[in-house]
């Protein structure tokens, strides 16, 4: 179980940048893939603090796809690490940007959550 950052993709400077020495805790530029010939570049901003490890995700224009959500997955955990998107009760949403999306995990365990049985998912 791994919680990780792609350090080529940090963003080191302006208002946001931060350096190696800031650990699992930056803005990351990831490009993803072409959509109409363009490649399309996830802001991903990255945070291991308060016990658990998340990521938000968004792009300018649109939400991030189910495909760009599991790229980032993959890019920041490893493959048997639990990660969830929340939905959480209305009186709890914050909404600071439309096309963010994000993931969480319960910072070093998979134990934070009953999983549905494998054939329900």
């Amino acid at each position: 179980m791994a919680f990780k950052v792609p350090e080529r993709y940090r963003n080191s400077s302006g208002e946001f940048g931060t350096k190696p020495h800031s650990g699992n805790n930056g803005m990351f530029f990831v490009p993803c893939k072409k959509v109409k010939g363009k490649r399309v570049v996830l802001t991903v901003i990255a945070s291991d603090g308060i016990g658990f490890e998340h990521v938000s995700v968004s792009r300018p224009d649109v939400t991030p796809t189910w495909e760009e959500m599991c790229f980032i997955k993959d890019m920041f955990w490893e493959d048997e690490d639990l990660v969830v998107q929340y939905c959480v009760p209305k009186d709890k949403y914050v909404n600071n940007h439309k096309h963010c999306l994000h993931l969480w995990r319960k910072k070093g365990t998979n134990d934070f959550c009953e999983l549905p049985l494998k054939a329900m998912v």
